[in-house]
């Protein structure tokens, strides 16, 4: 018993270090029999059979298709090109879907075939499925939509993280899949990104602990069961500040912001257990993501002793050599991308997935890839597929499993994390919450369509089909079923042209103008259309003008105006915001955004969302939360008050007020070994039940790297009854008060610290 012990010991080391030799630990737990198992079975496989393993095909590439080669409709698997591709390229995984979502019905036919299939392989391994699930199981009709990551972030509740990660993991292996391209823990500092709404915000802190918390609703604790899917980070790394702020265009980032902004959400999640990883299409510093050796192997795989695999995003390898122009030939960049560390290939499509095995199959044949190399790559994406149970449970899932498959207990889940997420920016007079006999005029373009409400990757990769979109109430409809009297313009128009957002104004604004004198208030919603990727590529920040000519023609009305903000990323407000007597953000708030919405403005919920991000006041300034000191000098006053955007981050009202006394600490001067504790008594003083995000800053008064004028180190979210009193702890420690230092090391130095708390702040020394 003792030897079988240590064979198996030696085996978990020996697959550990084999290319992590600088660390003594994984980033999940290692199984001794099964890494045996995939030993033995990679001993019998031949490099055709390896090689396979590591190419990734969409659907598309074995669906039928007419005359002209367009894919059939409703979707049907060629049997034919599902056996060519799993049984004589022996390929190990798919994604996607073809064009829209499809049925749970649809998906478990498609699931079923392709895992059918893959028995009748020469060694009978389960092909891993996966799908970009990142608000809600997307890509399943009737699914539950919850916020975009944005607004989720926004909600600084990781118990709603939780919520959608589980939520959306039972939902999504309900049709079969187990395997979620999600969470996005790209840092969101770049607005212009069309990609902004998948991320958590702009600081590391509150993604790297809202991400991980969505890691944890994603996988569970332990084993993954049939409720559960492997978790994909994305993008590893610094995808999401493009220089241009263009989708996949380079990025120039140093190795200390990498360090302090970009890895920590990353690594958080890999330690925390995460499988798998996606990898960055753009590039940094002049090296694509999927080329860049230190960042995959190097920091991923070694210092942080990551044991599941990279996947690549689509066509990136094929990318190396047709945008990046860091390989001469396809078959260069797939020897680049593969000894960088990348393990699987996103190819996707036929018969370019043909021409990845052909050329692969060369590269170890010639010595271009080693046989070790490829073998680790093996290795990690079959450890993931025995994970999630794939070799014994990867066939079949039945539907009459999932019973609670878009169930009211999902739905209030998303309901509760869109009330939370949303965000009270303005509220003059207290002019809201509204009476229910108010007379409204509702207006806008993003007033009366779930499209806005949930943006891309809704249903449809851009999310602007509105046939597959039509779950639950769109803003309008859940104010008219909440107020006695409404009247509904459309105000303008948001419209597709040549591929990008134009905007035109509708006949009906004169109208709305004539009928603000008779009513009691305006709700005003606006936004931008639901776009991701390259198709949404913006040249401004800029709301349309069409969009602020509604704000401004009422305004001469004299009516009282709610401004409702339905959008990805914030749009300039400046000239409006004056204009506005309210101003709600929804961020992208889902399928249950609408109820959510006129239930805050109506008084039934009490918004507690504060901002994840700096609201910016210009369209050429974008300055984060945590600038530095010198970037507050302002040339026209010289006053330290450049730092001028439209809203904080971090901020957002109630219908309630709070005041914060009795700041502690409970020391003045610690040593590095040390913990600080931290207390603060907070209080609701006003006559309703709210809640409220308790966020600990920390500012670092001197040091050699110059230092933010503060960073979020710790939050809370509490729930007050109106005049209770509570008391918040928080603890910090050695690595809170660390910086990368100018040896490239993370040190903490001697000196002096403010911890601030709202408005209360107190001092402590750092003394070795």
């Amino acid at each position: 018993m003792y030897l079988k012990s240590s064979i198996f010991l030696s085996i978990i080391f020996l697959y550990s270090c084999q290319h992590t030799h600088t660390h003594t630990h994984t980033s999940f737990d290692l199984d001794p029999k099964i890494e045996q198992s995939i030993d033995s079975l990679i001993r019998h496989m031949s490099v055709e059979d390896k090689v396979g393993q590591t190419c990734q095909i969409t659907l598309d590439a074995v669906l039928k298709r007419d005359t002209n080669g367009v894919v059939l409709e409703p979707n049907v698997i060629d049997p034919q090109k599902l056996h060519e591709a799993i049984v004589d390229f022996k390929i190990g995984s798919m994604l996607n879907v073809s064009s829209h979502t499809l049925a749970l019905e649809e998906w478990h036919t498609i699931v079923g075939a392709v895992q059918k299939t893959s028995l009748k392989s020469s060694h009978q391994i389960p092909v891993i499925y996966g799908v970009d699930a990142i608000h809600g199981a997307n890509y399943i009709k009737n699914s539950t939509l919850f916020p975009q990551e944005i607004g989720l972030a926004a909600s600084w509740d990781t118990a709603h993280a939780i919520a959608l990660g589980k939520i959306t993991a039972y939902e999504t292996r309900a049709s079969g899949v187990p395997w979620n391209f999600s969470p996005v823990l790209d840092i969101g500092r770049q607005p212009l990104w069309s990609r902004f709404f998948e991320t958590l915000g702009e600081d590391p802190y509150l993604t790297k602990i809202m991400g991980k918390s969505i890691v944890e609703g994603y996988q569970g604790k332990g084993q993954i069961n049939e409720y559960h899917v492997a978790a994909c980070l994305k993008h590893y790394v610094g995808y999401s500040t493009p220089t241009s702020g263009r989708d996949r265009t380079p990025a120039l980032i140093p190795q200390r912001t990498m360090e302090e902004y970009h890895l920590p959400s990353f690594k958080e999640s890999i330690e925390a257990g995460a499988l798998t990883v996606m990898i960055n299409s753009g590039e940094v510093n002049g090296i694509p993501g999927h080329a860049n050796y230190h960042l995959l192997t190097e920091v991923l795989k070694e210092k942080w002793g990551f044991v599941g695999f990279a996947v690549s995003d689509w066509e990136d390898f094929i990318k190396l050599r047709k945008e990046h122009k860091t390989a001469a030939t396809l078959k260069d960049g797939i020897a680049s991308a593969i000894n960088a560390g990348v393990d699987m290939s996103m190819v996707p499509n036929s018969p370019d997935y043909k021409t990845y095995f052909e050329l692969f199959v060369e590269l170890v044949n010639e010595g271009r890839v080693s046989m070790t190399r490829l073998d680790d790559a093996v290795r990690r994406i079959l450890r993931v597929k025995h994970h999630l149970d794939l070799f014994e449970k990867a066939p079949f899932s039945k539907e009459t499993d999932y019973t609670k498959f878009a169930s009211q207990e999902h739905r209030l889940a998303s309901y509760n994390a869109a009330a939370e997420s949303i965000t009270l920016l303005k509220n003059n007079d207290n002019i809201l919450p509204l009476s229910n006999d108010q007379s409204v005029l509702l207006i806008g373009p993003t007033a009366n369509s779930l499209n806005f409400l949930n943006g891309a990757w809704t249903h449809t990769w851009q999310g602007v089909d509105s046939q597959y979109n039509h779950n639950t109430s769109t803003i309008k409809e859940a104010i008219e079923n909440k107020f006695e009297k409404v009247s509904y313009f459309e105000g303008s128009k948001l419209i597709m042209v040549e591929g990008d957002e134009a905007d035109i104004q509708s006949k009906d604004l004169e109208l709305a103008i004539r009928q603000a004198y008779s009513s009691d208030v305006a709700i005003v919603c606006v936004g931008e259309m639901p776009s991701t990727e390259r198709p949404g590529d913006i040249y401004t920040l800029d709301l349309p003008a069409e969009q602020q000519q509604i704000i401004k023609s009422l305004s001469k009305t004299a009516i009282p105006i709610v401004l409702v903000l339905v959008e990805g990323r914030p749009k300039i407000i400046r000239e409006i915001e004056p204009l506005s007597d309210a101003i709600l953000q929804a961020y992208l708030p889902g399928d249950m955004g609408g109820l959510a919405i006129a239930d805050i403005l109506c008084g039934d919920v009490n918004p507690s969302g504060k901002l994840p991000y700096t609201y910016p006041k210009h369209n050429g300034v974008i300055m984060s939360y945590d600038h530095k000191h010198s970037e507050l000098i302002n040339g026209n006053t010289w006053n330290n008050d450049f730092f001028d955007p439209q809203f904080e981050f971090g901020h957002g009202l109630s219908y309630t007020t709070f005041e914060y006394s009795n700041l502690k600490l409970s020391q003045q001067s610690i040593r590095s070994s040390d913990q600080l504790k931290v207390s603060v008594d907070i209080t609701n003083t006003g006559a309703r039940k709210g809640k409220e995000v308790v966020q600990l800053y920390l500012r670092d008064h001197f040091a050699s790297v110059t230092p933010s004028v503060k960073k979020l180190k710790r939050f809370t979210k509490v729930t007050l009854m109106p005049q209770q009193t509570t008391t918040v702890e928080f603890l910090l420690n050695q690595s809170d008060l660390e910086f990368f230092g100018l040896e490239n090391k993370w040190i903490a130095e001697d000196g002096t610290f403010t911890v601030s708390i709202a408005k209360l702040s107190s001092e402590f020394k750092l003394e070795n």
